[in-house]
């Protein structure tokens, strides 16, 4: 939907453009640096507006890839860290298992005595 609307705008835009510049067809001076021409201003109307898209493109097309360069590197950062938190919670796990299979070796030592006194009685 919100590419239709910008697209209606776009055709209201450039109608608007098309109309005022039909209007304007007198010739007019344009000074350049190095000179000056007699153009229909229906031209100067029309080649503003394209150097004006054009530019405004540009801008935006910087603006795109500068964005799709810090995701990617957003991206490669935030597997760095994921892959960093595995590790450490592998670690930890490891950390965890020794204690707690050292429990068990005891509690197993434990009953094995037990059962001993029993049957020394």
């Amino acid at each position: 939907m919100k590419g239709q609307w910008g697209f209606i705008l776009a055709l209201v835009f450039a109608l608007l453009i098309a109309i005022f510049s039909v209007i304007n067809v007198d010739p007019v001076t344009v000074n350049y640096l190095f000179g000056h021409a007699q153009w229909p201003l229906i031209l100067v109307i029309l080649g503003s507006v394209l150097v004006g898209g054009i530019i405004v493109g540009s801008v935006g097309i910087v603006r795109v890839f500068r964005l799709q360069r810090m995701v990617h590197r957003l991206t490669q950062q935030l597997q760095d860290i994921q892959e960093s938190q595995s590790a450490d919670n592998e670690k930890i796990a490891g950390e965890i298992e020794g204690p707690q299979s050292h429990v068990a070796d005891l509690n197993i030592h434990e009953e094995t005595h037990k059962k001993k006194d029993r049957t020394d009685r």
